[in-house]
């Protein structure tokens, strides 16, 4: 594992098939530390990264008969945290956007400088270092997930990834809409590690999750003997995440009694905690995101205009799954390499029928259900290749040879509703939808989805 950004070493992939280039880099790179693999060819590059695990690639962009573009996907397939950097003497506003397409991080033109090596090492440096410190938080709490993905060949979405990266330095209050499940916590949080707040707390909180008393004291923090059951103090999340970013996931849902306090704070950045007149600040920026239409929720009395406005700074939409069909079978690859792992097989594959079959589906649970739909194909499928029936759209049948669990067969209740609040999140368009269909109301659906680690 790499060290902290600031005194990173990194373990540095260097493909180029000019044998004076490859010394050259080497040379710059362990010169600051950095641990170095040198290889000529597509073939040894493929084999180098199947072994060792590496931060960040240098890949020259001509590689004999092929090219970078085409050993992008290879590397990002066996490493998506992989940060590949395209060298190439032919730069290009053309290359560099469609290797940023397929996935690289950066570019590098020849002539090179050692300087310019070192600023995109630590650029670099920086992110890796984050992302493991999330790894690491996500191993401790016993909930770690798939790498961040925002590799895209979507126009849309391209726009949406190309404004957070341009406004993530500016502090401006961000507010991310689109459908549930389409990833607007990922692009907060890689908002947040793309700005200069990276190395503070990012902190989230759901707005749906819980009553406007408890959610109150969750935000700005309480004193002991506040209200019952307040035995000891608690700072919040506000003042937990100061010099960092609060998330507020949902915040069309966000209690009317609550809203001019957080008003106040966008506008002041000051707050006091429950049951205490004392004033605080705090320097936390904020982004917020939801899937509900707020023009109509103000006209409604539901949701303060000027609240509105003040969250509304920046917007980023983010497109349903069903419109970015040219990243769907990309993901899945990505998500069955993930989750190969997760489940300890051998790497899964996709069969030319069950790309055929995810393209065509409509994906009403956007990222998320894909994301359900990968694991439990990688969990029936019994070679290495995922066949379209072990797809089980739509919560479709489970392929013959594999029992599910019935009522009546002697296993926990729980485990049966588990089950069953799984298949019908993944077949409805919202969590309103699905918590319409089973009966609960919205905040109950949420416990139970954190109780199940849906």
């Amino acid at each position: 594992m790499s060290e902290s950004a600031g005194g990173s070493s990194l373990n540095v992939l260097v493909v180029d098939d000019e044998l004076n280039i490859r010394k050259v880099l080497a040379a710059c790179l362990e010169a600051e530390g950095h641990r170095v693999m040198a290889v000529g060819t597509f073939a040894d590059a493929v084999q180098a990264v199947n072994r060792r695990s590496f931060d960040l690639a240098f890949v020259d962009l001509i590689l004999g008969e092929q090219t970078a573009l085409q050993l992008i996907p290879v590397l990002l397939s066996a490493s998506p945290w992989l940060k590949i950097v395209v060298v190439t003497a032919y730069a290009s506003v053309d290359t560099a956007v469609e290797s940023m397409k397929l996935g690289a991080a950066d570019y590098l033109s020849k002539p090179f400088t050692p300087a310019q090596v070192s600023v995109a090492v630590r650029k670099v440096a920086e992110v890796r270092a984050l992302e493991q410190q999330l790894a690491g938080l996500q191993d401790a709490a016993g909930t770690a997930g798939p790498p961040v993905d925002l590799a895209t060949s979507n126009p849309a979405t391209q726009r949406a990834i190309s404004l957070a990266r341009q406004i993530a330095d500016r502090d401006v209050a961000v507010l991310i809409r689109g459908e549930n499940g389409t990833g607007k916590g990922v692009l907060a949080r890689a908002i947040h590690s793309w700005s200069a707040r990276s190395a503070k707390p990012f902190a989230t909180v759901a707005c749906p999750a819980l009553p406007a008393e408890l959610l109150e004291s969750e935000l700005f923090g309480h004193i002991k003997g506040a209200f019952t059951g307040a035995v000891r103090d608690n700072p919040g999340r506000i003042a937990s995440s100061e010099g960092g970013t609060l998330f507020l996931d949902e915040i069309g849902d966000l209690p009317l009694r609550l809203q001019p306090k957080i008003l106040r704070f966008l506008q002041d950045h000051c707050y006091e905690r429950v049951g205490d007149p004392t004033t605080r600040v705090a320097d936390v920026r904020v982004i917020t995101a939801t899937n509900v239409d707020l023009e109509k929720a103000v006209s409604e009395g539901r949701f303060r205009e000027d609240l509105l406005y003040r969250i509304n700074v920046i917007q980023i939409e983010i497109p349903p799954l069903r419109q970015r069909s040219e990243d769907i079978v990309g993901m899945a690859e990505r998500m069955l390499v993930y989750l190969s792992r997760q489940h300890r097989k051998t790497t899964i594959t996709l069969s030319g029928a069950a790309k055929g079959s995810l393209k065509a589906y409509h994906w009403p649970g956007n990222v998320r259900e894909l994301r359900n739909v990968m694991e439990r194909a990688a969990i029936l499928c019994p070679a290495d290749e995922v066949a379209a029936e072990h797809l089980m759209l739509g919560g479709g049948s489970v392929p013959m040879g594999h029992a599910v669990p019935a009522i009546g067969d002697p296993i926990p209740l729980e485990k049966l509703e588990e089950l069953h609040i799984r298949a019908v999140l993944a077949t409805t368009p919202s969590i309103e939808k699905a918590a319409q269909v089973l009966g609960m109301d919205t905040v109950t659906l949420w416990r139970r989805r954190k109780k199940y680690g849906i």
